[in-house]
């Protein structure tokens, strides 16, 4: 119980720095969290600054269909934004949400699923299967 009464003054806290909280947005905001799938994509994105949707599907083991579905509720919602580079599009945590996203996440932070989902990041990005390996390593050439 104590926990519970030290974290809450934070939390509100937190909610208040919202750009544009309303019980609308609120509401659309704890929809957007109320799926694991889209949690699980939202903690990669938070951990690793922006994702791209194809490295979202391999890390996650979700088809692209899913991935893009669950990216577009979380758009929706006002939690990321896209942005398009070459034929990959990367989506980060928009700044109006990113205290309340940081906020809820430093509660699951030991979740199993979660770790294990950083984990396989991990391995991927060390062995180069992923786009953003792809991107870091490309020479580009001014014009």
């Amino acid at each position: 119980m104590a926990n519970f009464v030290q974290a809450a003054p934070a939390t509100i806290t937190t909610l208040m720095r919202l750009k544009h909280f309303s019980l609308a947005f609120g509401q659309q905001v704890l929809k957007a969290l109320a799926d694991e799938s889209r949690l699980r994509i939202l903690h990669l994105i938070l951990r690793n600054r922006e994702m791209c949707t194809s490295d979202l599907e391999q890390v996650l083991d979700f088809t692209q269909t899913k991935t893009s579905r669950h990216l577009a509720y979380l758009r929706n919602a006002g939690l990321v934004a896209p942005r398009k580079l070459d034929q990959w599009v990367y989506y980060s945590i928009k700044d109006e949400g990113a205290d309340f996203v940081n906020q809820i996440f430093s509660y699951m932070e030991r979740d199993t699923i979660l770790q294990k989902d950083l984990e396989v990041y991990q391995i991927l990005y060390s062995n180069r299967e992923l786009a953003v390996t792809k991107l870091q390593n490309r020479r580009w050439i001014a014009s």
